[in-house]
């Protein structure tokens, strides 16, 4: 049975969220007072399915999470304080996502391709499993509940179901198969091969215009990302975990690109940051996150609120260093972490001495 963190639901209700009763749920909605605690769990119920209500295709991949295990700078271990600045030690995580392409079963969306995100259950994930699966189901309840309108830069989540194994499937409307990730490492190989064989530049009109393509279709897909951060921003939810393999692509072509559409994913480490939540101290995944807040010095809840939009913002424009440099490089050169140590220990955060 699923186990969700203080900041999705009251624990009194948390094993219940992925109950197989389907009564269970609907009943919830009538007996809970009407309060925002019952209203936010009437949301994330009216999501859960059953595994009859989806047909699962083939394997598309796996991936993992890394963890930052500690914070180093010349081998030694120190403590972060405000403008000091720092190495990550990156581990990889215990958890492993499977993905699994699909369609709706049942309904009126019957038909409907859809991707099918799978947690471990606790036997192979632990509990940590569980309360991912369970904090990424209520972040997009939340943030497709809103009155301003669903945003199309963000995926679509349209049931989730728990196996009798204990594995957490969360089923996505199909916003496409490829990452940014998977955008920028094609275009660098490209760019290898074309090196490799020596394609000499006697078009130079057709060497101009592939750069332009390339220059508008990462401008486009950039500003996709931007926007779907906002408007998780502006419904007072953090990301905390924004890259290149968390922003999903409907194509890849650079000659599509008026088509393209990006979509954020992987919010199983996004933090509600509604005031009232962080005055009452109700975390998960984001412990972290407030240690360094607080020493930076930030103490009250909108102090606290506003280093965490802050250090979301950090993260995109670290996507936006690697979205300037990867596709225009031949593969392997640079990576996401090379580049964030190129920027934050070589040139100490000066942008000006790095665009140089």
């Amino acid at each position: 049975m699923i186990l969700v963190s203080p900041d999705c639901f009251s624990t009194s209700y948390s094993s219940m969220l992925f109950s197989r009763n389907p009564m269970l749920s609907s009943q919830l909605c009538f007996t809970i007072k009407r309060t925002i605690q019952s209203r936010r769990l009437c949301i994330a119920s009216s999501l859960i399915t059953s595994p009859d209500s989806f047909e699962v295709g083939r394997l598309i991949g796996s991936y993992g999470f890394m963890n930052i295990t500690s914070y180093s700078a010349g081998g030694m271990d120190f403590e972060y304080s405000g403008g000091q600045l720092k190495i990550q030690d990156v581990g990889e995580g215990s958890v492993k996502i499977r993905l699994y392409e699909g369609r709706i079963a049942q309904g009126a969306l019957r038909g409907t391709p859809v991707v099918l995100k799978v947690y471990p259950g606790q036997r192979a994930g632990g509990i940590e499993a569980d309360k991912m699966a369970a904090n990424e189901l209520n972040a997009h309840a939340l943030l497709q509940s809103s009155s301003q309108g669903k945003c199309q830069n963000l995926l679509m989540l349209v049931g989730g179901f728990e196996t009798k194994t204990g594995e957490q499937w969360l089923a996505f409307r199909d916003g496409g198969k490829y990452s940014a990730a998977d955008y920028a490492k094609v275009t660098s190989e490209k760019n290898s091969k074309s090196i490799a064989i020596k394609e000499s530049s006697w078009n130079r009109f057709d060497q101009e215009q592939t750069i332009k393509r390339r220059r508008y279709f990462v401008i486009k897909l950039l500003q996709g990302a931007i926007t779907g951060l906002a408007y998780m921003h502006d419904h007072d939810r953090l990301h905390q975990s924004l890259g290149p393999s968390s922003v999903v692509l409907n194509t890849i072509a650079e000659r599509e690109a008026p088509y393209l559409v990006p979509r954020l994913r992987d919010l199983a480490f996004s933090v509600d940051i509604r005031i009232s939540n962080l005055e009452d101290g109700l975390w998960s995944f984001s412990e972290g996150l407030w240690r360094r807040a607080i020493a930076a010095g930030a103490s009250t809840p909108m102090e606290k609120q506003a280093f965490g939009i802050a250090d979301d913002i950090y993260e995109a424009g670290l996507l936006l260093a690697y979205l300037a440099f990867v596709p225009f490089c031949e593969a392997g050169i640079v990576d996401t972490l090379s580049l964030q140590r190129l920027l934050e220990n070589t040139f100490r955060l000066d942008l000006e001495a790095m665009r140089e």
